[in-house]
């Protein structure tokens, strides 16, 4: 099933944006002597309303776009962001969640996936870091202080996606039966 086009042109704004946003100003500002990151929750909040392919192939563009900006080794991103987005697509695929809850919980498991994301393949890579318990403790702040950014984050990528999204059968299937007055068991 291939996306619309109005779909694709909201989501290369969406990760220009994204991307953009992350460089210039949200890398610049610090919280508790961490930074939070954008790019993670835009991508698996992408998988969460568009399904695991488009977030997949979102979560790579996405990367290479950020490696690139940021003049770092290519693909590294890219690695990660499609893990997060397959990853949020599928749980959306399978479970369908429903909850309000859900953008939170999905939000921190991006940024912890993220974050130790990007630190094992730093390792792998065989980049000179010590591992500490200040590595340690800077990588579960920073996923903090990225789960507090989740709600707002799905707020406007659920704005900026719903338009363009097609409807799911599922959910309205499940919507009618919730509603009242469209079950078979109430008119008795």
């Amino acid at each position: 099933m291939f996306a619309s086009s109005a779909l694709v042109g909201r989501l290369a704004l969406l990760g220009l944006l994204a991307v953009v946003l992350q460089v210039s100003a949200v890398s610049q500002l610090t919280i508790f002597d961490t930074n939070a990151d954008v790019v993670p929750l835009v991508v698996a909040f992408v998988g969460l309303l568009s399904g695991s392919v488009t977030a997949a192939i979102f979560g790579f563009a996405a990367g290479l776009f950020i490696d690139t900006a940021l003049v770092g080794t290519l693909g590294v991103s890219s690695l990660v962001y499609v893990a997060i987005g397959h990853g949020a697509g599928r749980l959306r695929e399978l479970r369908d969640p429903q909850s309000s809850f859900v953008p939170l919980a999905v939000g921190a498991a991006a940024s912890a996936g993220a974050a130790f994301g990007f630190a094992l393949i730093q390792f792998l890579l065989g980049a000179e870091a010590a591992i500490s318990f200040e590595l340690i403790r800077q990588l579960v702040v920073a996923t903090l202080v990225s789960t507090l950014l989740a709600l707002p984050v799905y707020a406007g990528v659920r704005r900026a996606l719903l338009p363009a999204l097609p409807d799911d059968p599922r959910r309205r299937r499940r919507r009618a039966y919730t509603t009242g007055g469209l079950s078979p068991l109430s008119r008795r």
